[in-house]
């Protein structure tokens, strides 16, 4: 299991990594392609020629790796911090929960094997959660080997999904931040019609079409 979460680590690293080692770049061409103007306007922040913000994917990404979260308040998606917070906060504390039990339960096995006639046996079963004092004086020790292997199991499923969840709160930045970029105007629409296929049936085709003249 150790070795998945390296092997996920570095999944995750990568395209960080990637995404670091481009340079900020704005560039405005015409239209055969030669370039006309490239600024930046102040550290950290890139405006077009119409004056709006030009987004990162870089930076939402490194953003988003290091503190989870950052990336979407940088893109100025405040609406899913909670979301990302909840997402990577609640594996974090199963993690714990589960190493808590995790303890006791092996705890609980060491004294359910020794000696109940030693004199340290009575203070041993007192230190024993309440909830397991009965299996541990029943001699349970193959429902105590379960729970521990049990919660030693949810520790490592808690670790996965931490990994998995911060890994999709970096992809769901640096997407976020590609999005940015799309120019999404009135002009474009969509159109569902009916179709004549080759075979002769009918059925239903989508249309997109794009207007490049400016709406009244």
């Amino acid at each position: 299991m150790k070795q998945l979460f390296f092997v996920i680590a570095i999944i995750l690293t990568v395209p960080v990594l990637a995404w670091s080692q481009q340079k900020d770049s704005l560039v405005v061409t015409d239209t055969s392609g030669k370039v006309v103007a490239s600024t930046k306007v102040k550290k950290g922040l890139w405006r077009d020629s119409a004056g709006n913000r030009v987004y990162s994917p870089r930076k939402a990404a490194i953003y988003s790796a290091v503190f989870p979260g950052l990336g979407q308040i940088y893109n100025r998606k405040y609406w899913k911090v909670p979301i990302v917070y909840a997402a990577i906060g609640i594996p974090i504390y199963t993690f714990f929960d589960n190493r808590t039990w995790y303890n006791r339960t092996r705890y609980a096995l060491a004294v359910a094997e020794a000696d109940p006639n030693s004199a340290t046996y009575p203070d041993s079963l007192a230190n024993v959660h309440s909830s397991l004092s009965t299996l541990v004086r029943q001699k349970q020790t193959n429902s105590l080997l379960n729970y521990r292997n049990d919660f030693r199991k949810n520790m490592d499923y808690s670790i996965l999904f931490t990994l998995l969840f911060w890994g999709l709160n970096v992809v769901d930045a640096t997407v976020d931040a590609h999005l940015k970029g799309f120019n999404v105007n009135e002009n474009l629409s969509m159109q569902v019609k009916p179709a004549v296929l080759s075979n002769r049936a009918i059925g239903l085709s989508l249309v997109f079409k794009f207007d490049d003249k400016p709406s009244k």
